[in-house]
């Protein structure tokens, strides 16, 4: 089966929610500097959402890159991992209105649950594509991706006493992420 249907669908949707996240942007309800202040928390998740979206969809495009075909199993671990991200404007939004323990630990859980559904999805197209591929070598046990989703965990039990502590945390795991990451583009190329 033909990747590129997987490839197009993935990044139609990504767009749909980048701009659904965007829309719920509430412009400040005045125009000074004082309104625009009030909303800059809202901005500032909103740039961190925007940020693990961009992530997701670098990686998500540098896999398929190397990747020769997909199969039926591809395309639905696809479908779960878009489920997780879609999620994302809504728990931004959550967070955004009610900064708390719940809220936080929400969007902690919808990025823990993006990270698994990515490194599921990795290991199946992994499977399609046979152990000695170009993706098996580019890949190899991705201990980037184990770290990232066991610091959400962490970040989902630190939210219910420590909210600001727990975005911190998730904050590390897109900064750990901004740097590029090299694996598959140096052996696709």
């Amino acid at each position: 089966m033909h990747k590129g249907r997987l490839e197009a669908f993935s990044d139609g949707v990504l767009a749909i929610i980048i701009t659904v996240m965007v829309l719920e942007l509430q412009v400040p309800s005045g125009g000074s500097l004082a309104d625009l202040r009030a909303v800059v928390p809202k901005l500032l998740l909103y740039l961190l959402s925007f940020v693990f979206l961009g992530i997701y969809w670098n990686n998500h495009h540098h896999m398929f890159q190397a990747a020769q075909r997909v199969n039926g199993a591809v395309l639905w671990a696809n479908m779960h991992l878009l489920f997780w991200l879609s999620l994302i404007p809504f728990v931004t939004n959550w967070m955004g209105e009610h900064f708390g323990p719940l809220p936080v630990a929400a969007y902690g859980a919808v990025l823990f649950a993006a990270g698994v559904s990515y490194y599921l999805l990795s290991r199946i197209l992994l499977r399609a594509q046979g152990p000695n591929s170009v993706l098996a070598q580019a890949l190899g046990r991705d201990v980037k991706g184990v770290v990232s989703v066991l610091i959400y965990l962490l970040g989902i039990v630190v939210a219910a006493f420590q909210p600001a502590v727990a975005c911190g945390l998730y904050v590390v795991v897109a900064l750990m992420w901004l740097v590029p990451d090299r694996r598959i583009e140096s052996r696709v190329h």
